[in-house]
């Protein structure tokens, strides 16, 4: 195989030139300085769950390890105490 025939390389682009290249997400809990999620506060709850009620997942929410652990802990309590819905028909 000649090396005539190669076709150069295209250069890639950066991350500022990148296409879909989506900002950063932080996490709600810490930027607002909450320690422990909360069972009873079932707004947040319903923010972090899809409309189908399925827990969403850190890569889409943003939410860090520890409280995203907490989240999934007080989403199943709160389902068990009827303050969210298993599931959204």
């Amino acid at each position: 195989m000649p090396s005539s025939k190669l076709k150069p390389r295209r250069e890639k682009k950066g991350k500022a030139g990148g296409i879909g290249q989506a900002r950063r997400r932080y996490c709600h809990f810490c930027k607002e300085k909450i320690e422990e999620v909360d069972y009873k506060n079932f707004t947040t709850l319903r923010r972090m769950m899809s409309d189908k009620g399925k827990i969403r997942s850190r890569r889409i929410t943003g939410t860090c390890r520890r409280h995203q652990n907490q989240l999934a802990a007080s989403v199943k309590f709160a389902r068990e105490m009827a303050l969210v819905p298993y599931v959204n028909c």
